[in-house]
């Protein structure tokens, strides 16, 4: 499955290392991460050296070619409600929003509160959580 990964680039980067843990899970079990780069220490200055005009092309056709768009959400960011948004509204296609049940007071409603019907979201405090919903999950979407 083709995945395009959400994690916050400019924002809070505190769950960096689940946001790591959950690509490398995805990729080890044969899954196609198209957006790899964000869970990298140089993310930042990687997307900056593209350019705004570049990036935001480049993350459009990633949306549109991925099969499901799967997110940490934690440390939500402008960007991350703009492509859970865009993914939901232009689309059939799922999506799944992770935060750590501890961040909940930080993140804005209108993702914790997201009722659309293509969308889970889920709180979770370890990293096994999130595996666990993601191995059921994507048993259930490649039926």
């Amino acid at each position: 499955m083709t995945i395009y990964f959400g994690f916050t680039v400019a924002g809070d980067r505190s769950s960096l290392d689940s946001a790591r843990c959950i690509v490398a899970w995805l990729e080890s079990q044969g899954h196609q991460v198209l957006t790899r780069h964000l869970v990298e220490d140089d993310a930042r200055d990687k997307d900056r050296s593209l350019g705004p005009r570049e990036v935001f092309e480049r993350d459009m056709r990633w949306l549109d070619a991925a099969d499901i768009f799967i997110a940490e959400v934690s440390g939500s960011s402008f960007g991350l409600g703009f492509e859970a948004g865009y993914v939901l509204g232009s689309s059939n296609r799922r999506a799944i929003l992770f935060y750590r049940a501890e961040s909940a007071g930080k993140i804005s409603l209108l993702i914790t509160g997201n009722t659309h019907p293509n969308c889970a979201v889920v709180p979770y405090r370890t990293v096994e959580e999130v595996t666990a919903f993601l191995d059921n999950a994507l048993k259930i979407e490649t039926c």
